[in-house]
């Protein structure tokens, strides 16, 4: 990636060494221009996450890969809980960041390049930050899904952020699922870049969907909801697993809600 294209990643480094926020300037394709996440989470400590996302990730176990890592805040959190984590990020300047706070392997490598992993490379993937997004919409989640399989062993989880988006009453955000609609997209689905000063990123897709929707995409898939963490809230989390072998099913039976 060039480092002009890497505006998430100087947003980061910008904000790594000034010790302070810096805004980035989130731009989704019909012209909604948005600061996108308040940028002092992605440095959050533990004890300033939401209570559903402390609770999520301590279902992480064994070898973790942490998809989308951003500055490192889940990652370095499992790491001092002992656990051994790769984290990986398409942005030269994230994984830069990770290092420079002590993750200890840290790689440049998107989640479209996932399969260079070895097969039951992971006991858990984590997708936080709403991160679930990563799967880009349905064609593709269906691709990525199969890959997850592949490189996770027979036990592992997915420990998976969303937003909800029909948790909004913003005539701007209600537009733009009619207009996804219209395209044949989910309504959730995003077509976005990011700006931080001179620096503009490449257009990407980005998915937000309700838990419903997340248990479609993953229906037929070898994964399913295992359980759901503040469902009802606009932004919750999943802990997802492996069907038993030979399954492939929608059912609901034996998922936990809180």
């Amino acid at each position: 990636m060039d480092k002009r294209e890497d505006a998430y990643g100087r947003m980061l480094l910008a904000q790594y060494a000034r010790g302070e926020p810096s805004a980035e300037i989130v731009e989704r394709d019909d012209a909604y221009i948005d600061t996108g996440a308040d940028p002092g989470t992605y440095f959050q400590d533990y004890r300033d996450w939401l209570p559903t996302e402390r609770r999520a990730i301590k279902y992480a176990m064994g070898m973790v890969l942490d998809i989308g890592c951003g500055a490192g805040r889940h990652a370095l959190y499992l790491q001092d809980q002992g656990l051994d984590v790769v984290g990986i990020d398409n942005s030269p300047g994230a994984v830069k960041v990770c290092r420079l706070r002590g993750l200890k392997k840290a790689l440049v490598r998107s989640i479209d390049e996932i399969g260079k992993f070895k097969p039951a490379s992971f006991d858990t993937l984590l997708m936080l930050g709403n991160n679930f997004g990563l799967l880009g919409g349905t064609a593709k989640a269906r691709r990525l899904l199969k890959e997850l399989s592949r490189i996770t062993s027979r036990e592992a989880r997915i420990i998976a952020g969303s937003r909800n988006p029909y948790l909004t009453t913003d005539p701007d955000h209600l537009q733009y699922h009619r207009l996804n609609r219209k395209r044949g997209r989910m309504a959730g689905q995003m077509r976005l870049r990011v700006r931080f000063g001179k620096s503009i990123g490449k257009w990407f897709d980005y998915l937000l969907v309700s838990p419903k929707e997340m248990e479609s995409l993953l229906s037929e898939s070898e994964w399913e909801i295992e359980q759901l963490i503040g469902s009802g809230e606009p932004e919750y989390f999943a802990v997802i697993r492996k069907r038993a072998e030979g399954t492939r099913a929608s059912s609901t039976k034996g998922r936990k809600t809180r």
